[in-house]
Formats: C-alpha cells, sequence, structure tokens
C-alpha cells in the first residue's frame, strides 16, 4: 500500500520545513511513502531543499495571487496548495500535515494501522501538541488544537485537524467536488459525513506544533482571518436562516470557546497550569475568532 503526504505551507519557512521532512525521511515503516509539498512563489526558498530531499515531489503553484494573500494572512493559499496537493497524491491512502510540525517515526506507519483499525471511517486524525516555551505559542495551541491534546479518544468523533490527518482516496474520490478548488476542512469532513463515512480520532498518531517566531499581530490576524474562512463556508453550505441565527449569536463565541477550551484542558490533566498562564492571551484570541465568524457568517464569504 502507498501513502502520499501532502505537506502544507503555513509558515511558508525553509527551516520549519526543512525540520517536517527529516521527520518524515526518519520514518519506519513497511509500505511505500510519497512526500508532495506545494508550493507558491512566496515561498519558492523551500524548493532549494530538494538538493537535500530528493524524492521529496515539490509542485510549483501557478497562476495564484498568494503574494497579496500572504500579506493579508488569508487562508486561501493554504486551501488552493493543500488541494494542489492532494490532485498530485497517487497514493491509496493520502495524508495531511504542516511544515511548522513534526512527526515520531512511526506516525506514517500509525496512520495506515488507524486506517486498518476503523474500516468505516473515511479519516483517521490524531493528536497534536505544543513543541514550545512561549505563552503565545501556547495561546494559539489551545485555542486552535485544545480538542486535540492527548489523551486523545480512540475512535468516532466529531472532528479530525487537516494538520494530522490521514484520508482514504476512495472517500476523498466521493466528495471531490467539495475540495475541487480549494480545500477547506469543516466543509470535506462534513461532505464525508454527509455521504456515510465516520471520521475516527486515535492518540497514538502524534504529531508537535512547533512555530517560531510568531507574534501577537498576525496570530490575531490569523484568527480573525481562519475564524470568518470557517464561518463564511459554513453560511454558504447551510444558507438562510441558520447564517443570520449564527451571526446573532457570534458574540457569545469567545466565552463559549473558552469554557470548552478550559473543560478540554482540565479533563484531559496534562497542560492545567499552561492553560491558565496562557488565559488572558486566549480570552483575546478567542474575541478575534468571534468577530471573524461574525463577518463570515453575514458576507457568506470566506474571504
Amino acid at each position: 500500500m502507498k501513502l502520499s503526504v501532502v505537506v502544507g505551507l503555513i509558515s511558508g519557512k525553509r527551516a520549519d520545513l526543512e525540520r517536517c521532512l527529516a521527520a518524515l525521511h526518519a520514518q519506519t515503516l513497511q509500505l511505500e511513502l510519497e512526500v508532495i509539498v506545494p508550493y507558491d512563489d512566496p515561498c519558492r526558498d523551500v524548493a532549494t531543499l530538494a538538493e537535500r530531499f530528493p524524492k521529496v515531489r515539490f509542485v510549483r503553484a501557478e497562476g495564484l495571487d498568494t503574494a497579496a494573500a500572504r500579506a493579508g494572512a488569508s487562508r486561501e493559499h493554504h486551501d488552493t496548495l493543500r488541494t494542489i496537493g492532494i490532485r498530485a497524491a497517487t497514493g491509496e491512502l493520502i495524508a495531511l500535515t504542516e511544515d511548522h510540525a513534526h512527526t515520531a517515526p512511526t506516525w506514517c506507519a500509525e496512520m495506515a494501522a488507524a486506517l486498518e483499525r476503523h474500516p468505516k471511517a473515511a479519516a483517521v486524525g490524531g493528536a497534536v501538541e505544543c513543541d514550545s516555551e512561549r505563552l503565545l505559542n501556547w495561546a494559539v495551541w489551545f485555542c486552535d488544537f485544545g480538542r486535540y491534546q492527548n489523551p486523545l479518544p480512540e475512535g468516532p468523533s466529531e472532528f479530525v485537524s487537516d494538520s494530522n490527518v490521514a484520508y482514504r482516496r476512495a472517500a476523498l474520490e466521493r466528495v471531490e467536488s467539495v475540495w475541487r478548488d480549494d480545500y477547506h476542512e469543516t466543509a470535506v469532513h462534513w461532505a464525508m459525513v454527509e455521504a456515510g463515512f465516520e471520521l475516527c480520532t486515535t492518540p497514538r498518531v502524534v504529531v508537535w506544533q512547533a512555530r517560531s517566531g510568531l507574534a501577537l499581530g498576525a496570530a490575531l490576524r490569523e484568527r480573525f482571518v481562519w475564524a470568518r474562512s470557517f464561518a463564511g463556508t459554513r453560511a454558504r453550505m447551510a444558507g438562510s436562516p441558520k447564517r443570520w441565527i449564527w451571526a446573532v449569536a457570534s458574540p457569545l463565541l469567545p466565552l463559549l470557546m473558552t469554557w470548552r477550551l478550559a473543560r478540554t484542558a482540565f479533563a484531559r490533566g496534562a497542560h492545567r497550569g499552561r492553560f491558565l498562564a496562557a488565559l488572558p492571551l486566549i480570552a483575546l484570541l478567542q474575541v478575534f475568532w468571534g468577530v471573524g465568524e461574525f463577518v463570515g457568517y453575514v458576507t457568506a464569504d470566506p474571504g
């Protein structure tokens, strides 16, 4: 069996990607591995890593206005590049991760084993942990990946993260119309569930987020843009009047989401102290997320 791994350029930094590819290069597995890195012109220096990793396929995206997108912290380039990578993949299994994440040596093997354990699953997602000493990184990690911290339950789940997920090719092809132009995690997963598939999580598949040079302004802008992307996509799929109900309720989101994070952090037990220390930053980040969702619902535009 062949596993294709598509690495998304979130930071776009050569050093981050080099660490990610080194971890993938060190995999211990029995199946054939294909690693694909779609990149755009603002990040073209990552292609110089081809000399160190000759088996990695670097796929250049042409004709994208991604320089402007990156300047505005838009998700457009992330989603478009992931779509390009998925289209280029040739494996029966297709996994996604990110350049500022690094994996355990058993990551690929555990992904394949997890899909075998869960035959009804279209996708299996793993745990996401934080590899940083900076409080801002922990705050962003709690907001983005708090629900995926270990100990993660094994079995059916409502959510899996596109930073640590593997799909069956047949399931992706079944919902191809949803990601044909741009891959949006939530839209793809909702479509899979509607098609009769399951989503599952497993604690055995772990990636560590190690974002370097993260600044508060960029983190706040990112929260707004990603929230608008989520809400705009959701609004387009649901239509009126649901999106207007969600828009009216969006001012409650910062409180509700922070409560959910606290409940998860204290239930899992591993990072309670970190959560309390990062709580003021988490609250600020959640406010920007709430504003982003409001804009997404009102405009029905992912941005």
